[in-house]
């Protein structure tokens, strides 16, 4: 099993490269419960989906949906191994039986020596050691979802009554552990743990033993429920280094649970020391692979710092696909496996189109900006704000991403010259 190198808010959370690098490859990720899910989390950008004029709505995908997209995706999909990713929502709420009919239909349209993975994100409370025995014989690599210690995870992760979960999930982990199924921790960096990183961090570490951690920034624009990305009003948008820019502020154009641009930066920097002084050569963090990655002339291992972007669709329990997880909204939708092919609508001119403007729409302010290649404007979902100049379209966690970039680039540079020495040019694994 490949260590993940993703997180949920892009994509497959395995190889990045094999998902962005070949020039026909294309990764879809699986809602097939919608936005269903039995926690309510604060900060979820995904229970909303449900109220959306044209949203998945709740409810389990067909065993015909389920079929066609195994078939569409198996045969769309260049290369010898497929990789799976299931996600929601929470996707355990299907039990079992659903996914035992995904090995079925999985083996029943796999060409001969084509290898099929599959991943599966989970908030982990739903899981038992029936859960533990399938997942291990049919090596399933499960993201679980936990945003530190007892005090921090509990803040904002709480069932529908509003009780704390931690203790589930730690015992998850460590069930998980004991039956020797691979995971890697989902920690999201939100308002309230981002100035928190040693905490964060040390649990990760030293009571989890995680190896495999992806940090997610918690950013979500004010109205994120109605309007869809890029679809604001560019002039309501602040400028960077106005209060408004800021979460918690009169005005601000973020939730209050999104974190602070500076404790974003903060938070990198001082895992990233840590990380440095201890667990260099044993622990994967996903932000400071890739950056190794792509200062060895490598392809980014995550979709939020390539060049462009449009290769990770989001496939709905109903079968219509959308440009990415965070663009389920009417406005980007392409189509419906039932009705369309699903290679097709990937690349078709409509999802080029998407993917492109990535780039394309970069403020000058990004153009000119020592970090442009190793940032390349980071998601497009996050680009909320406004230049010091006023041009639109400048990533909120700029100035966090700038500290943090300054701050690690020179060790960054050191180890991806000591690694560029081998002849075999290894992909980083740190």
């Amino acid at each position: 099993m490949k260590p993940p190198t993703q997180d949920k808010n892009t994509e497959s959370f395995r190889d990045g490269v094999t998902a962005h690098g070949s020039a026909m490859s294309f990764h879809a990720m699986a809602k097939p419960v919608g936005s269903t899910c039995n926690l309510d989390c604060t900060y979820c950008y995904y229970l909303s989906k449900e109220h959306l004029d044209r949203g998945p709505g709740a409810g389990r995908m067909s065993d015909e949906t389920l079929d066609l997209f195994i078939q569409q995706y198996i045969e769309g999909t260049a290369g010898n191994e497929v990789v799976f990713s299931w996600q929601g929502g929470e996707p355990t709420l299907l039990g079992l039986e659903f996914f035992r009919k995904v090995i079925a239909f999985q083996g029943k349209h796999a060409r001969p020596g084509q290898r099929i993975e599959n991943d599966l994100q989970t908030n982990g409370t739903l899981l038992n050691e029936e859960w533990c025995d399938f997942l291990k014989e049919h090596r399933f690599l499960v993201g679980l979802s936990i945003d530190g210690p007892k005090e921090i995870h509990d803040h904002y992760r709480v069932t529908k009554g509003g009780r704390p979960t931690f203790d589930q999930v730690f015992a998850a982990a460590k069930m998980l552990q004991r039956r020797g199924v691979p995971f890697n921790t989902l920690t999201c960096v939100h308002r309230y743990n981002g100035r928190r990183p040693k905490d964060v961090y040390q649990f990760l570490r030293q009571e989890l033993d995680s190896r495999y951690i992806q940090f997610i920034p918690i950013v979500e624009h004010k109205q994120f429920t109605q309007v869809a990305p890029q679809k604001w009003n560019d002039a309501e948008l602040p400028r960077d280094g106005e209060p408004e820019a800021r979460p918690g502020q009169p005005g601000s154009i973020v939730t209050d649970w999104s974190v602070d641009p500076d404790d974003w930066g903060y938070f990198l920097c001082h895992v990233f020391d840590r990380w440095l002084d201890r667990d260099i050569g044993s622990v994967m963090v996903n932000h400071f692979e890739t950056l190794v990655a792509q200062h060895l002339g490598l392809p980014s291992q995550m979709c939020v710092y390539s060049e462009n972007c449009g290769r990770g669709v989001a496939v709905e329990n109903d079968g219509s696909v959308y440009s990415c997880d965070h663009y389920v909204y009417p406005e980007y939708r392409l189509g419906n496996v039932k009705s369309a092919r699903l290679g097709e609508m990937v690349f078709s001119p409509e999802q080029f189109r998407f993917g492109k403007s990535k780039s394309e729409s970069l403020p000058k302010y990004c153009r000119e900006c020592a970090y442009l290649t190793d940032c390349w404007g980071e998601c497009p979902k996050n680009r909320l704000i406004r230049t010091p100049d006023g041009e639109p379209g400048l990533n909120y966690l700029c100035r966090g991403f700038k500290k943090f970039f300054a701050h690690a680039l020179p060790e960054v540079n050191r180890i991806a010259a000591r690694l560029s020495k081998s002849p075999l040019r290894p992909k980083p694994r740190m």
